[in-house]
């Protein structure tokens, strides 16, 4: 996965609270389990005005205009900032795919589904908590262009206007982001050691390794 160390990037304003799995993607799509090419049905059914199907052309889908996502100034835009509640709903991984295949890196709210919230950090986003009078303040202070500049290492964000805000990260997944470590390669960077164990256990059990 993608490391996530320093960003300054266009911020996205949804203004929903209670944002769930399904409306992110919708479980027609989660009978892929590729994790890549989800980003063109991110929020399928708030993006489109027609119903997205498995690997549906989407170059020349109806729009729902609308949508802030369809906004040609946010075009670009790898923050998102949401309100309270997001990510509930069911468990899918999914939805982390399709927000970091769309190219969001990180995704601002008062409070995220503890499920969602944890699929984030295994699949290179960063899902940042801020008390709600600041998120509130951000959707405020929004306008066209409007940037953000998220340090993980300092664990902080900084306003176009100054301000500085500070964000908790849990040290373990703050590593594993910074080093673009997924569950696969924490694990393999025991490789020697578990190469070794195999060896050994051959030598044990031969039986079980035999053809």
């Amino acid at each position: 996965m993608r490391a996530f160390t320093k960003i300054t990037s266009l911020v996205v304003p949804l203004d929903r609270a209670n944002v769930d799995t399904d409306a992110i993607i919708p479980k027609q799509f989660l009978k892929s389990i590729r994790r890549a090419g989800f980003g063109p049905y991110l929020f399928d059914e708030w993006r489109y005005l027609d119903h997205g199907e498995p690997d549906m052309d989407c170059t020349n889908r109806p729009l729902n205009t609308d949508f802030v996502l369809n906004k040609p100034e946010y075009l670009g835009a790898g923050i998102l900032l949401a309100r309270e509640n997001f990510g509930c709903g069911s468990s899918r991984e999914h939805a982390p795919w399709a927000l970091e295949d769309f190219g969001f890196r990180a995704i601002i709210a008062p409070s995220f589904a503890d499920i969602f919230y944890n699929n984030c950090f295994k699949n290179g986003l960063l899902p940042i908590v801020l008390p709600a009078e600041l998120v509130d303040g951000l959707f405020k202070a929004l306008s066209i262009g409007y940037k953000l500049t998220i340090d993980l290492e300092a664990q902080k964000i900084m306003t176009p206007e100054g301000s500085v805000m500070c964000f908790d990260v849990d040290e373990t997944r703050k590593f594993r982001l910074l080093n673009g470590l997924d569950d696969i390669a924490l694990s393999l960077q025991h490789a020697d050691k578990i190469t070794a164990y195999e060896a050994e256990r051959a030598k044990r059990a031969p039986w079980l390794f035999s053809e």
